[in-house]
C-alpha cells in the first residue's frame, strides 16, 4: 500500500466523519447522516470522474471507499456524544484528506491530458465539492464561500504546485508528495494561526 493511498483512505474517513457530524447537527435521522457522510467523502471524486468520462466513478471501482464512509458515518452516529473530543483532531485529519484529494484529482486530470488550469480546477473540485454538497444538503452556506481559515485557496496552491512539478524531472510520486505536504502544512498552519483571505471593505 502506497503512502498516498493510505493518506487517501484516512482523508476519506475524516471527510465522512465531518459529513456525519453535519447531519447530526442538522437533526437528520440515521439514513440522512449516512448519506451526508458518503457524499462528503466521495462527492468530489465522483464529480471529477464524471467530467473526465471515467465510468464507473472511483468509489464504484473500489468499494472500499464506500465501506469506510458508511462505517465511519455509522460510528459517528452511534457514538457522537462520546467522541466530541475528536472534533479538533478531525480538522487535522481533514487537512490530510484535503492535500491528498487535491493531488489525486490533479494527477488524474493531467493523465487525461487536461490543460494546467483544468487540472488544477479538477484537483480543487476533488477536494472541496464533497464539502459543498454536504453544506447545501444541511442547509448551510458552503464553507468555501464563508470567511474561514484558508481552505480552497490552499487547494489551488497545491494543485498549481503539482502542475509546475510535472514539468520537472521529479518522479510523479515525489512531486505528489511535495504538493500534498504543502497543502497539509498550509492548512494546518491556517487552522492554528487563523489565517484568512482579505475581504473587500464596505
Amino acid at each position: 500500500m502506497s503512502l498516498l493511498y493510505m493518506l487517501d483512505l484516512i482523508g476519506t474517513a475524516a471527510f465522512a466523519a465531518s459529513g456525519a457530524w453535519a447531519g447530526i447537527r442538522s437533526r437528520m435521522d440515521l439514513l440522512g447522516v449516512l448519506i451526508l457522510g458518503v457524499v462528503t467523502a466521495t462527492g468530489g471524486g465522483t464529480l471529477r470522474d464524471i467530467l473526465l468520462g471515467d465510468f464507473p466513478p472511483f468509489c464504484l471501482q473500489n468499494e472500499l471507499y464506500l465501506y469506510i464512509s458508511l462505517t465511519v458515518s455509522l460510528l459517528v452516529f452511534i457514538f457522537n456524544r462520546r467522541v466530541t473530543f475528536l472534533k479538533n483532531p478531525l480538522l487535522y485529519f481533514d487537512a490530510i484528506g484535503l492535500g491528498t484529494y487535491v493531488v489525486i484529482g490533479t494527477q488524474k486530470a493531467i493523465s487525461y491530458q487536461m490543460g494546467p488550469l483544468g487540472a488544477i480546477l479538477l484537483g480543487v473540485m476533488t477536494a472541496t465539492a464533497g464539502g459543498v454538497i454536504r453544506d447545501v444538503l444541511s442547509n448551510e452556506v458552503p464553507l468555501i464561500l464563508r470567511k474561514e481559515t484558508l481552505y480552497a485557496s490552499v487547494c489551488f496552491a497545491g494543485g498549481g504546485l503539482l502542475v509546475l512539478l510535472s514539468y520537472t524531472p521529479l518522479t510523479g510520486a515525489v512531486a505528489a508528495s511535495i504538493a500534498a505536504a504543502t497543502v497539509i502544512i498550509l492548512r494546518i498552519m491556517a487552522i492554528r494561526r487563523n489565517w484568512t483571505l482579505p475581504r473587500a471593505e464596505d
